[in-house]
């Protein structure tokens, strides 16, 4: 039986914030893996059902990795930009994820 909208649980939309839409992360869409943008706080778990759930697909892994926010200058006082975790998940044989069309 497929899911349907309402089987989903709200918390999976918290999880997966956006697609990374990058020319590396294009490139890693020839091996079957999708790149999203998560919280800090998001356990590989978390992540892995997660896109289960919203996109109706098998995950075989997921690796995950924060990207520490670079220090920059703005009117001559510095400031710091946010740390960014990103997941990187890797499908399943046959299964594919269209980040263009959204959830």
């Amino acid at each position: 039986m497929a899911k349907t909208r309402t089987d989903v649980d709200p918390r999976h939309f918290a999880v997966i914030r956006a697609p990374v839409i990058t020319e590396k992360s294009t490139l890693v869409g020839e091996h079957r893996q999708v790149v999203f943008k998560v919280p800090l706080d998001a356990t590989k778990p978390q992540i892995k059902a997660a896109v289960e759930a919203l996109f109706d697909v098998k995950v075989e892994a997921v690796n995950t990795l924060v990207v520490k926010g670079k220090t920059k200058r703005w009117r001559g006082r510095p400031y710091r930009r946010s740390d960014v975790k990103k997941a990187i998940v890797t499908l399943a044989e046959g299964h594919s994820i269209d980040v263009t069309t959204g959830v």
